[in-house]
């Protein structure tokens, strides 16, 4: 394994009533003003915004709120929070929904405090973090790609039109509460999405050098199996609570640091997927849905060995009678039939025949391993429905 510092700094609290029991005691030791994010929607439709407006309302704590934030948190709504938080004197953040909130929330917490430019200085670049960002608390609603347990934001530049992750450690949540039971209104689909969005992490990170024997690789894998189990449980039934209260810790998991000690990863299949994104308009599980078994196929053919093993420690697939590159290629259409299974398509279909300069334009520079011409021939094999060959 490679060399690491390991520090946890999100307190995590998980299981029914945990918002009703402990979000007082958590928000207590900041001062008055809380600035109170959300989406909008759901979060509010489900009552789960009126019960932690309440319950703020009741320790005494003045409420501003930033409502709004949609999938894919942009630039200008973090600037637009960041104003806020400076004007109402925020003590605390507070994010109430998906992963896209937390994310927007991450970046609040820095732009509020930093007083230069946001992007210039954190975005377009990693940047020096040498202020303490606003502190930030969370309570998740639905599974994701665990943004409540790590200091990664993914952050739009509209004007620009470019999406840029980065992960600022300091600027995680101080705490995050996690109640299962908020799951019981969310879509199946968007259930289905949030897994799958944070089983797709999982597995580019599994593939990630080093490509020997790890013990970030067996925690992996068992999370990977549980995902699996626990997703076609929801795709069948929805209702089923034990499946939805095991999807949304695994993801949670899946987002922590724990399983990314001692990999180097570069997440080149998320980075397209996200060109992808811009350029169809389709949800960006969608694009990793459609794009991901063909990224793995290219990998896989360069070197099988790793591929056999997640071939059969994830799908239970025996190596007897095959050589490591059909049992490789086997895991790779075990995850391909999952895939399909979900609901997720093959292709994407229907965004139209884009103008060559468009997809030229989405292709970009190259994202290593794949040089410019593979990454243009995968976004082509994605529009018009190749198969994964």
């Amino acid at each position: 394994m490679n060399n690491f510092i390991f520090q946890h700094h999100t307190d995590v609290v998980f299981g029914q009533g945990c918002v009703k029991e402990y979000l007082a005691s958590f928000v207590e030791p900041y001062g008055p003003h809380v600035l109170l994010a959300c989406g909008g929607g759901w979060v509010k439709r489900s009552g789960v915004y009126d019960q932690v407006y309440r319950i703020l309302r009741k320790t005494g704590k003045q409420v501003t709120e930033l409502s709004g934030i949609l999938p894919g948190p942009t630039l200008s709504k973090v600037q637009e929070g960041a104003r806020m938080a400076r004007e109402s004197h925020a003590d605390l953040l507070l994010a109430v929904g998906s992963g896209s909130v937390v994310d927007c929330c991450k970046a609040v917490s820095l732009a509020a405090v930093s007083g230069g430019d946001l992007w210039e200085d954190f975005w377009a670049r990693q940047g020096v973090v040498d202020f303490d960002p606003l502190p930030l608390g969370a309570v998740v609603t639905a599974p994701g790609a665990g943004s409540g347990m790590n200091g990664r934001a993914v952050l739009t530049n509209e004007t620009l039109g470019v999406t840029i992750g980065r992960d600022y450690p300091q600027c995680g949540p101080r705490f995050t509460l996690m109640d299962p039971s908020y799951t019981a209104s969310v879509p199946r689909s968007r259930l289905i999405s949030g897994g799958f969005d944070a089983l797709s992490r999982l597995i580019e990170l599994y593939f990630s050098p080093p490509d020997r024997e790890t013990v970030t690789d067996d925690l992996a894998e068992a999370l990977m199996r549980g995902m699996v189990r626990d997703l076609r449980a929801v795709a069948e039934a929805p209702e089923d609570d034990n499946a939805r209260s095991n999807l949304m810790w695994e993801t949670a998991l899946a987002g922590d640091k724990l399983l990314q000690l001692g990999k180097h990863a570069a997440f080149p299949c998320r980075q397209l997927a996200r060109r992808l994104e811009r350029c169809t308009g389709r949800p960006f599980a969608v694009c990793l849905a459609v794009l991901q078994p063909r990224c793995l196929r290219q990998a896989c053919l360069r070197d099988p060995r790793r591929f056999a093993r997640f071939a059969r420690r994830v799908w239970d697939l025996s190596p007897e009678g095959r050589t490591a590159e059909e049992l490789a290629l086997a895991g790779l259409e075990a995850l391909t039939e999952f895939i399909r299974a979900l609901g997720f398509p093959a292709a994407l279909h229907g965004t139209g025949e884009l103008p060559p300069e468009v997809l030229a334009a989405a292709a970009g520079e190259p994202v290593p391993p794949f040089s410019g011409e593979e990454v243009l021939a995968l976004l082509q094999a994605c529009l018009s429905g190749v198969a994964e060959r």
